[in-house]
């Protein structure tokens, strides 16, 4: 279907990719996996032709077609929305365009007559004369009402462009799907159609994502980027993720003999396959993982941060005590009735439509922000540690990483530039890295560098504003095994849904007509019907 060879990148005397070899095949959902740098995204632009390699070539199958996520939410402004999905599938759009032309000549000759013939037949075959019904349909499942089906798309806010350009790389059943990132700036409701979208898509789909929920869902191989090459493996994100975390324990058993190990990994593979996801592809992907070879799973050199959070005392049983608390923002009602006792262990996702709501709840509990109604209280026994959805002020001057981090130390010892510096070692500021100063870091440094701030503080509390944004896959992993080990108290807003799915405990949706407040799982709330509908009646009080 899709194949690259001999394929080799290289931006000075650095070198992305290395001579490499390898193709993807009809029917399977690739996800690219590699650490920040690796190359991801450079290799997606390579296989769509917007990027020209160092050497080698893409090549894909003559007759078929390759479909694009645009990253480019501009890129359409002027058109209007129908139209920005249907120029989705070009060779469809061409013929369309074409007809158009000739019928709207004044003097329409026999010659365009025949023309037109011709291409009604091409048209015809593409399943054109349903085209606009099925862009239509694409775009109310996902979210777009038909009265916007018409407008231009420079009218759209940000996050309908995104739906839109979803809907136009969908368009028309392509025979290669290229996706980087699609879950950003998409709800749940929208993600979980998405997902349910390409579990049952029959061709080739390539995907970058850090949703590691998402590509369990829809994944059938996971593409390595290591040492400049890539690798497939059978499987979702979460079997090669515990398959190499095995294969690495295994490395380090020097003593134990060959036949115990692979013993040990085939029943690691039977125990997987007997739990994979129900999908379409269900079947053949316990197939893959059933003939897996057993030398195929190799340790990945992958560095996973060490998060770690301590606590200087045990919280007592009042933690956090909140009345009719209320927020609005430029005359809209963001959230208001809100009543929360929280309770000491509680791990509670903090859920809105509205993003604006979850930032400014977090911002009046933390006293940056005033309520517009209501009052909040702390337990006397409570020590609380806040991860905001902006942090450019902590970073706004030219500290080193060292003498940024000292800035939070409670005692002499953490002064210390020995304890510091094995402090950033943890999270990946080893060496030189450690002098870095704190206003060149990238955006997912700036949130190592927050996290090592709210490990140092070792509160009872943790709040944290869509923690996993900028973080790579590795550190979103670490994360997310650190708040489960967590024994203190957590409020959290993601969009990661194995985030929300495996941390919490307790849901706590805003809306502008109260609160929702359930002991439960996240995949449970979010699916239960009477939940659902008390959900639209409470957003419905804003509308």
């Amino acid at each position: 279907m899709l194949s690259v060879s001999n394929l080799s990148v290289q931006f000075g005397k650095r070198v992305l990719f290395d001579e490499v070899n390898t193709t993807f095949a009809q029917g399977n959902c690739y996800g690219i996996i590699g650490a920040n740098g690796a190359g991801k995204s450079t290799f997606l632009k390579i296989l769509s032709g917007k990027s020209d390699p160092t050497s080698g070539h893409v090549h894909l199958e003559p007759g078929k077609r390759m479909s694009v996520l645009e990253q480019d939410h501009s890129l359409y402004d002027e058109l209007p929305v129908l139209e920005t999905v249907m120029k989705g599938n070009k060779p469809l759009f061409a013929i369309k365009k074409e007809m158009d032309e000739i019928y709207a000549k004044e003097d329409f000759s026999d010659a365009d007559g025949e023309r037109v013939g011709v291409l009604q037949v091409e048209f015809e075959e593409m399943n054109g004369w349903n085209a606009e019904s099925d862009a239509a349909s694409l775009l109310s499942n996902l979210g777009i009402k038909a009265e916007n089906h018409y407008t231009l798309m420079k009218d759209l806010d940000g996050k309908q462009k995104v739906r839109v350009l979803l809907a136009q790389a969908l368009f028309g059943n392509p025979d290669v799907l290229i996706m980087d990132e699609p879950t950003n700036d998409l709800d749940y409701e929208t993600i979980s159609w998405l997902e349910n979208f390409l579990a049952n898509y029959d061709n080739t789909v390539i995907v970058v994502s850090h949703d590691r929920h998402f590509l369990d869902a829809v994944c059938t191989h996971i593409s390595d980027i290591d040492f400049g090459k890539i690798n497939h493996f059978s499987g979702n994100y979460t079997f090669w993720y515990e398959s190499s975390q095995l294969a690495a324990r295994q490395r380090s058993q020097q003593n134990k003999k060959a036949e115990d190990k692979k013993k040990e990994l085939q029943e690691f593979i039977q125990r997987f396959s007997a739990n994979v996801a129900k999908s379409k592809q269900a079947t053949s992907r316990k197939k893959m993982i059933d003939r897996l070879n057993i030398e195929e799973i190799r340790p990945s050199s992958r560095r996973y941060p060490a998060i770690i959070f301590d606590r200087d005392r045990e919280a007592g049983d009042q933690i956090l005590n909140i009345e009719k608390l209320g927020a609005s923002q430029d005359g809209e009602t963001l959230f208001k009735d809100v009543n929360i006792n929280l309770a000491k262990g509680d791990k509670v996702v903090v859920y809105s439509k509205d993003s604006r709501a979850t930032t400014a709840f977090y911002e009046i509990i933390n006293g940056n922000q005033e309520a517009v109604f209501g009052k909040y209280s702390w337990g006397v026994t409570t020590s609380q540690s806040y991860l905001p959805l902006d942090n450019a002020e902590y970073f706004d001057n030219d500290l080193t990483l060292v003498d940024w981090l000292r800035q939070y130390a409670k005692t002499d010892e953490e002064r210390e530039e020995v304890y510091i510096r094995g402090f950033l070692g943890k999270m990946l500021f080893s060496g030189e890295e450690a002098l870095k100063t704190s206003r060149v870091l990238s955006g997912g440094e700036k949130v190592r560098c927050m996290l090592s701030r709210m490990m140092m503080m070792r509160a009872n509390v943790l709040m944290l504003d869509e923690p996993t944004n900028h973080l790579d896959l590795e550190s979103i992993t670490a994360f997310n095994n650190s708040l489960k080990n967590f024994k203190g108290t957590v409020m959290f807003t993601t969009h990661d849904h194995e985030f929300a799915q495996t941390v919490a405990n307790r849901v706590i949706e805003l809306t502008p007509g109260g609160a929702i407040d359930r002991y439960t799982t996240f995949e449970e709330y979010m699916s239960d019907k009477k939940i659902k509908e008390q959900r639209e009646k409470m957003y419905a009080v804003q509308a």
